[in-house]
C-alpha cells in the first residue's frame, strides 16, 4: 500500500510539473506574438518617414541620441523630419542634438520644420538638417552663448552673513554668488563664453555656406521672424511639413503619401526632467550650472 501511495503522488507532482511548464511555454508564445505584433505596429515592414519632435529646453540626452542613430540604421525609415518647438536650451545638449542628426543625415535625407519658436541651440539644432522650413512668423535666430550670474554679496551684508572660501585657487568656482566677480574671473569666463560662440559661427558658416565674417555678423544675438531668417540665407523656406514633404519628394523622390512615424525615445522619465522640459528655457539658469551649465537659450522676459 505505501508503494502505491508513493507512486500515486510522484505521478501528481510529474503531472503538476507537465501543467507548469505547459503554461510558461504559451505564455511565452503570447509574449513573443506580442512583441512581434509591436514592432510590425512601430512600421517594421512599412516604409515611412520618421518625425523626431524636439520641444522645450534641449538637455544631453544619450537615450534620444541612441534613438536617432537606430533610425540612421533602419532601411525601412527613409527620411527624417526634425520638429522644433523650442527657445533652445544647454550649449552641449544642442551640440550633441546637432551631432546626432548629422549622422542621421549621411544615410538619409533630414528636413527640420521650425515651429513657433526655434532659437539658440533649437537653431542649432535645426542645422543639422539638410533644409531648414520655417513660419512666416516663427521666432529663429538668437545665435550665441549665455552665462547668467548673481552677485549676493550686498545682501549676504546687508543681513550679516559673511561666505568663507578656501580653494586652491582664485579663478576656482567663478563665478560664485558668495563672492565677488572678479575682473580676471570675468576674463576666463569670458573666454570660455566667446570658444563656444566661436563653435556656433563655425556651425551657421558652414551648414548655411556662407562666409563666416557674414555669420558672425548675423549672429549678434538678436532674434529674427521666419521672413527675415529666409532673406538672410539662415533657412531655406518658409511653410511648415507640407513644404518640408514637397522638399522630399522634387529633390530627393520621398513621395508624399509614404506616411510619417513618430520617433519614440523610450526612458523612464525622472520628475527632474519632466521640470526641466516644462520650464523650456524661460528662468534663470544659475542653480543648474555645472560642467554643462553654459546655455543658448532665448528668453523675452525674466520676471
Amino acid at each position: 500500500m505505501t508503494l502505491e501511495a508513493d507512486r500515486i503522488i510522484d505521478r501528481r507532482r510529474l503531472k503538476r510539473r507537465l501543467t507548469f511548464w505547459r503554461i510558461a511555454t504559451v505564455v511565452a508564445l503570447v509574449v513573443a506574438g506580442l512583441a512581434m505584433v509591436g514592432k510590425v505596429d512601430e512600421g517594421s515592414v512599412r516604409s515611412h518617414v520618421a518625425r523626431l519632435t524636439v520641444e522645450g529646453l534641449i538637455i544631453s540626452d544619450p537615450e534620444r541620441d541612441a534613438t536617432l542613430d537606430e533610425a540612421a540604421e533602419r532601411d525601412r525609415v527613409k527620411a527624417l523630419i526634425i520638429d522644433i518647438d523650442s527657445p533652445g536650451g544647454t550649449v552641449v545638449g544642442g551640440e550633441t542634438l546637432y551631432r546626432a542628426i548629422r549622422r542621421v543625415a549621411e544615410k538619409k535625407p533630414v528636413v527640420a520644420v521650425m515651429r513657433e519658436t526655434g532659437a539658440s541651440a533649437a537653431y542649432m539644432t535645426a542645422l543639422g538638417a539638410d533644409h531648414i522650413v520655417a513660419h512666416d512668423g516663427t521666432v529663429t535666430g538668437s545665435i550665441g552663448v549665455l552665462m547668467q550670474h548673481a552677485d549676493l554679496t550686498g545682501l549676504l551684508d546687508k543681513i550679516g552673513i559673511k561666505p568663507e572660501n578656501v580653494k586652491s585657487g582664485p579663478l576656482k568656482a567663478q563665478p560664485n554668488p558668495m563672492e565677488p566677480f572678479t575682473e580676471e574671473a570675468r576674463e576666463a569666463t569670458r573666454g570660455v563664453i566667446m570658444d563656444l560662440y566661436d563653435m556656433f559661427v563655425d556651425m551657421v558658416a558652414e551648414r548655411r555656406s556662407m562666409d563666416r565674417a557674414t555669420a558672425k555678423k548675423l549672429a549678434d544675438g538678436r532674434i529674427y521672424t521666419g521672413r527675415q531668417a529666409k532673406e538672410n540665407g539662415l533657412i531655406d523656406a518658409l511653410g511648415g511639413e507640407p513644404e518640408a514633404r514637397r522638399w522630399l519628394a522634387e529633390v530627393h523622390g520621398i513621395d508624399e503619401d509614404v506616411p510619417v512615424q513618430d520617433l519614440v525615445v523610450e526612458r523612464e522619465q525622472s520628475l527632474i526632467r519632466r521640470l526641466l522640459d516644462e520650464m523650456e528655457g524661460k528662468a534663470l539658469f544659475s542653480e543648474r550650472l555645472k560642467l554643462d551649465g553654459l546655455v543658448s537659450v532665448w528668453h523675452p522676459s525674466l520676471k
